[in-house]
């Protein structure tokens, strides 16, 4: 394939999302990923800064988290706007992609230096969702506090989720964990 071609930033990820799984992040080169990509080192960096970015590029979550509240309807409850924005999330990004997601979960836990940039991409959604909950005029412990639930929900229920071994979407783990949340702190 010629190196112009459009795909080449998928090309990259699928290149070097399978070096990682081979080979372990740590051992895995710029060099390597484009030359099993069939692409230049010079077209890598003109999609990634490095390697880590290959897991980690854009913050399209954040930035959509930060729409749809600025977007819900003003007398939107807090717990509607969570699982409501959860749901749109979920089956937009995640039920897609669940071997992917797992993939890059595995990833992920074998590095960490990967697991603190996971911890820097998890605290830009939940200062995201904090600032839209703070805008519709909440105080900010309680902005927090929904941020925070909101990404508890997420995290544990995507967990449990890529764990599983059925069909169910990730929003079906979210109610059950919520449901074990309201019986836990009743």
């Amino acid at each position: 394939m010629s190196r112009w071609q459009p795909d080449a930033r998928e090309r990259l990820e699928q290149a070097a999302i399978a070096l990682f799984v081979e080979q372990g992040f740590a051992a895995t080169t710029v060099p390597q990923i484009t030359a099993r990509a069939g692409l230049t080192t010079r077209t890598f960096f003109r999609h990634y800064a490095d390697k880590r970015e290959v897991l980690f590029a854009g913050d399209e979550i954040p930035a959509m988290a930060a729409r749809m509240m600025a977007d819900a309807p003003p007398d939107a409850d807090p717990m509607t706007l969570i699982l409501d924005g959860l749901e749109t999330v979920t089956r937009t990004r995640f039920d897609p992609r669940r071997h992917d997601l797992r993939q890059r979960r595995r990833i992920v836990r074998s590095d960490p230096a990967l697991q603190e940039r996971d911890l820097r991409k998890r605290a830009a959604l939940s200062e995201a969702i904090r600032s839209g909950f703070e805008s519709r005029g909440l105080g900010p412990t309680q902005a927090a506090l929904l941020a925070e639930t909101a990404l508890t929900l997420l995290y544990v229920s995507l967990d449990e989720w890529l764990d599983a071994d059925d069909d169910a979407p990730l929003h079906t783990y979210i109610e059950k964990t919520l449901s074990v949340l309201r019986d836990t702190i009743a």
